[in-house]
């Protein structure tokens, strides 16, 4: 169990981690005269110096020679690959084609994909609530087709992916460093070929001056700072509280896209973000309820065995019971009289 003090620095971690992922689109639009597909590039190529000097630091490498043994495994590694570079794609161009409140609904409507795939995957079964909360969010979802004139693809893409990468995520079984590390690696030859291809034809924005190549090669350490709290966080904090925390990034999202980059938000786009949120407090209130009757039951299990358990001085006292009621070679044995510990 977690000291006070253990759990105060993982809510830190936590709330530092999801407040960098949130203000992500003010790094992206500093970046906004360079392609999406060039940022992303540099995302990845600058992202395995970072997780190497990770790894080298930790001295976490043992998890390579098995892993590169294992076909099926380095198989779903690719398949989360695939999918987490889609992912970057999109969000960075929602953000600089100024979509970031839509990003940012895909972010809130996440954990409701999440727990559609659990059913309709893994076959998980949903307590009413969270049938509730699902239902509420596919409401959300109509709302928004009529509020935007359009399915609100960009949303349902990035909801869609990142929950694929979880469910894909949780058949390599790898923790997230290593987890990066590996996928950082298998983007590297096709980043840096696409870099180098953009290089020759003179379209790279790299080259255009100190302060944009600074900014492209800062890109792996924006991704991988949260990430690194992120990890921290996850050890130290009950799964309750960082489901929590992780509203945090679309809210930062949700209150840029309003505030600073100053996007439209009719009544009928309230009105989805409304339902949205309605579900999602609706998860939360499950998830706490859940949990604290979880702690409860084993408070009460631990109460009952403590009860069960005889006092030190009956213990005592009973151990020269025991050893005389063993059976001798002379002696034969003897019903072990009840209530005796041996």
């Amino acid at each position: 169990m977690q000291t006070r003090s253990e759990q105060r620095t993982g809510l830190a971690y936590g709330i530092a981690a999801y407040t960098m992922w949130g203000l992500l689109p003010l790094y992206w639009r500093l970046l906004d005269d360079a392609a999406p597909s060039e940022i992303l590039a540099h995302r990845m190529v600058w992202s395995l110096p970072v997780a190497v000097v990770l790894l080298a630091v930790l001295r976490r490498w043992s998890w390579i020679g098995p892993l590169l043994r294992q076909p099926r495994r380095l198989g779903l590694i690719l398949v989360s690959t695939l999918v987490i570079s889609a992912n970057w794609f999109l969000y960075i161009w929602a953000v600089n084609s100024g979509h970031v409140l839509e990003a940012s609904l895909g972010y809130f409507i996440n954990p409701l994909v999440s727990i559609a795939f659990g059913v309709l995957v893994l076959r998980e079964r949903l307590r009413p609530l969270q049938w509730a909360a699902v239902g509420i969010g596919a409401l959300a979802v109509l709302v928004m087709t009529v509020a935007y004139g359009r399915m609100p693809w960009i949303a349902l893409a990035l909801a869609f992916s990142f929950a694929t990468y979880g469910l894909v995520k949780k058949g390599i079984k790898l923790d997230g460093i290593e987890g990066f590390s590996a996928e950082t690696a298998l983007q590297l030859l096709p980043a840096l070929g696409f870099l180098v291809f953009l290089g020759l034809r003179g379209d790279a924005s790299f080259t255009t001056g100190p302060g944009q190549a600074l900014l492209l090669s800062a890109c792996g350490v924006a991704t991988a700072v949260p990430l690194i709290c992120f990890g921290a966080s996850a050890v130290r904090l009950p799964l309750t509280m960082i489901g929590m925390l992780q509203y945090l990034a679309p809210t930062f999202q949700f209150l840029l896209g309003l505030t600073v980059f100053h996007e439209t938000m009719p009544p009928e786009r309230w009105a989805g973000f409304a339902l949205v949120w309605l579900a999602l407090a609706m998860l939360t209130w499950d998830a706490l309820r859940t949990a604290g009757r979880a702690r409860a039951a084993l408070a009460e299990a631990a109460a009952q065995a403590a009860a069960a358990a005889p006092p030190p001085e009956a213990a005592t006292e009973a151990a020269p019971a025991a050893a005389a009621a063993q059976p001798t070679a002379e002696q034969p044995e003897t019903p072990r009289p009840t209530g005796l510990t041996q």
